[in-house]
C-alpha cells in the first residue's frame, strides 16, 4: 500500500514538473519523433538520481546518448530559470513563521535557517581541474545550502570548486552580505561547529 502511494506521489510530481517546464521543453518541430516533454523530464530525473553515464540512461529508454544530452541540457536550464521563484530566503512577512517552526522543534529562539556545505561529485573538468579536487582527492563542487525547519531550501550557492573552503563560500555569498547589512534582523543561522568561526548572525535585541 505504501509503495503504491509513494509511486502515485512521484507520478504527480513528474506531471507537475512537466507542466512547469513545458513551455521551455516543447520542441518547435513537425518531426514525428521529437522528444515529448514527459520523455525529457523523466530522462533527466533518471540521470540526476542515478549519477550514471548518459549512454546507460539512454539504453534503458531507447534513446541515443545525444538525445539524453539534449534532454539534460533542456531540463537543467529550465529548472535553473525557475530556481529563484522557489528557492527564496524568508522576508519580513514570512520570517516569523520560520522562527516559530524552528522554535517548536527544540525551543531555540530566533532561528531563521540551518546552514551547511556539501560536496557534489562531478567528472574531472578539462579546465582548471586541480581546483575541483577536494581534501579527499575527489572532483567536486562545494555547495552551500540553507533550509528551514521543514527541510525546504531557502538559499543555495553552487558555484565554487571542491578545493574552496566552506568559510570562503559563506563570506562571498549574497546571504552573508544580507546579514552584514542588517537585512535579517534578530535572526540566527544554525550550523555545525566549523561554521562557528565565521558565521555572522544579526543582533538579537533582548
Amino acid at each position: 500500500m505504501v509503495a503504491h502511494v509513494f509511486l502515485g506521489l512521484r507520478m504527480v510530481a513528474v506531471r507537475d514538473l512537466c507542466m512547469m517546464l513545458g513551455n521551455d521543453l516543447e520542441r518547435p518541430t513537425r518531426r514525428s519523433h521529437a522528444l515529448s516533454v514527459e520523455a525529457q523530464v523523466i530522462t533527466a530525473l533518471q540521470f540526476y538520481s542515478s549519477g550514471s553515464f548518459q549512454w546507460m540512461v539512454g539504453r534503458g529508454s531507447g534513446m541515443s546518448q545525444s538525445a539524453v544530452s539534449r534532454s539534460l541540457d533542456g531540463v537543467t536550464n529550465a529548472l535553473c530559470k525557475l530556481a529563484n521563484s522557489y528557492i527564496t530566503f524568508p522576508n519580513n512577512d514570512t520570517i516569523r513563521d520560520t522562527k516559530l517552526s524552528f522554535n517548536s522543534i527544540a525551543g531555540f529562539p530566533n532561528v531563521v535557517g540551518a546552514i551547511d556545505c556539501t560536496h557534489v561529485a562531478i567528472k574531472a573538468p578539462s579546465n582548471n581541474e586541480d581546483a575541483y579536487i577536494n581534501r579527499k582527492g575527489v572532483h567536486t563542487i562545494n555547495v552551500q545550502a540553507v533550509c528551514d525547519a521543514k527541510m525546504t531550501l531557502l538559499n543555495v550557492v553552487a558555484r565554487w570548486p571542491g578545493s574552496t573552503h566552506d568559510s570562503f563560500v559563506w563570506r562571498t555569498s549574497n546571504l552573508h552580505q544580507m546579514f552584514q547589512d542588517g537585512a535579517v534582523q534578530n535572526g540566527w543561522l544554525l550550523g555545525i561547529s566549523k561554521f562557528s568561526l565565521f558565521i555572522h548572525a544579526a543582533p538579537y535585541n533582548t
